[in-house]
């Protein structure tokens, strides 16, 4: 069992949480796809990273049923680490998509989003390492990075599909690829996610 009924054990496990996700983001923009083979092991490699995601999860779930007094409200540990463990679902996603369609070559649409997560993902592990310090305001500005990060997604997503219907003539590409921006885009908005639970913690606690 990860978790001990000790004082702060739930703020390190969702620093640990962030870490984890914060490492499979890097791993994601760093890992270069150049066959079908690499696709196989890169999309292995971000089912294990979710994997561990969903242990410890599934952890904290238990800890949670069995800890009388918690550092913050139950409520905000689980959405916290609930809304973590989405960005590594979709990232997750992202790379059994690109295995599927035997895509092999990110675009440079796909490898903007890419960055944009992993900075979002920095934010978040330095908002979760903050919190463990019980630095609640000194959050609010990772948050609020995250919330712009998410909003030059956005932008993004338009300006990709506008360029892929206007350019792409192969029906089946232009399917697959919208679907690949569009969940990229959906990482960000998991991202966004975390930050407005954050605000919500602090909201609460400063």
């Amino acid at each position: 069992m990860i978790f001990s009924a000790k004082r702060d054990v739930f703020l390190d496990m969702l620093a640990t949480i962030a870490e984890n996700v914060k490492e499979s983001a890097q791993y994601f923009v760093d890992f270069k796809i150049r066959n079908e083979a690499d696709l196989k092991k890169f999309a292995t490699r971000m089912k294990e990273f979710e994997t561990k995601g969903d242990t410890y999860i599934h952890e904290i779930i238990v800890a949670l049923n069995k800890t009388f007094i918690t550092p913050l409200e139950r409520e905000d540990i689980l959405e916290l680490a609930n809304t973590m463990d989405d960005i590594l679902d979709g990232m997750e996603q992202c790379a059994s998509r690109f295995e599927m369609y035997n895509i092999t070559e990110a675009d440079e649409y796909m490898i903007t989003f890419a960055q944009k997560i992993l900075e979002s993902t920095e934010e978040v592990a330095k908002s979760t390492k903050l919190l463990n310090k019980k630095k609640l305001m000194d959050i609010r500005p990772h948050a609020i990075k995250i919330n712009d990060i998410e909003s030059q997604c956005d932008d993004l997503l338009r300006i990709c599909i506008k360029e892929l219907f206007t350019k792409e003539k192969d029906p089946i590409k232009i399917i697959q690829y919208k679907e690949l921006y569009e969940v990229l885009e959906s990482i960000s908005d998991s991202c966004e996610d975390v930050a407005d639970t954050l605000e919500t913690i602090i909201m609460r606690n400063a």
